[in-house]
This record gives structure tokens, sequence and C-alpha cells, in this order.
């Protein structure tokens, strides 16, 4: 009984999770608001899904991250790109990694390696789709 109660004492062992699944809607919102990417991993993988019905013209997301510092000009600049690059600017270095637009019932997904983020920085990701990234938002950090 005494190990059984040390056991359940010392709490379970997780290892380092290099990937998050994250769900958009048709009311604009994401299922998160922030993400924590384990230093020990060497790549990182972002899965979106769409779980409305709206079509991608209509209602479309995706995932993009940058520095915090870059995000609003990074949204801003892809506006123009339009919906066949995802309103992502084509080249725009500010990009760290990013999904393509989806719409209901659809999934992307992205990987992005680790040694591009900083401890410390502060990043940022949100949907690029016109006017989602104000409510669409998320922040995420490396940790140890």
């Amino acid at each position: 009984m005494a190990v059984l109660l040390a056991a359940s004492l010392a709490g379970p062992v997780f290892a380092a999770t290099c990937d998050v699944e994250i769900e958009s809607n048709d009311a604009m919102q994401f299922n998160k608001n922030s993400i924590a990417v384990p230093a020990s991993c060497k790549q990182f993988t972002v899965k979106l899904k769409h779980v409305g019905k709206l079509p991608k013209v209509a209602m479309g997301h995706n995932w993009v991250l940058s520095k915090a510092s870059d995000a609003q000009g990074v949204a801003a600049d892809g506006i123009p790109a339009g919906l066949d690059k995802a309103y992502v600017k084509p080249g725009d270095a500010r990009v760290i990694a990013h999904t393509k637009i989806v719409g209901g019932g659809e999934t992307d997904t992205v990987s992005f390696d680790v040694a591009k983020l900083k401890a410390g920085e502060t990043y940022a990701w949100f949907c690029s789709f016109p006017g989602h990234s104000t409510l669409m938002k998320g922040t995420l950090a490396l940790t140890k």
C-alpha cells in the first residue's frame, strides 16, 4: 500500500510533445490561445482542423507563426497575396511557418525547425484570412 501511495504522489512522467492540434470554426475562433514548444524537440508540428461547415472562400482559416512584433505587418502584407497564396506574402522572411487556408471539414499540417525559435522571444500565431487576425490569435513560447 505504501509503495502504491508513493508512486501516485510522484505523478505521471510526460515525454515532450512535439506536436499540437488546433481547431478553428465558423465563429472565427481557435480552441487554444497558447502553445508551449519544448526546447528538446527538433521539429514541431501543428495540425489545423476546421471543424466548421463554411467553405474556405467564405470562412477559411490558416495558422501563421511569426515573432509577436512582426504579426501585424505579416497579416497586413499577406492580404494582397490572396487566397491561393494563403494570404501570406510569398518569401516573407518574417513568417516562421504557416499552413494553407482550410475550409469546413478540412485539415492541414505544418512542421518547423525548433532551432528557429529563441528562448525569451515572444512569438504570435494567427489566422491571416482578411479580418480574422484580430480575433484568431495566440502566443507561442519555447520551454525547457
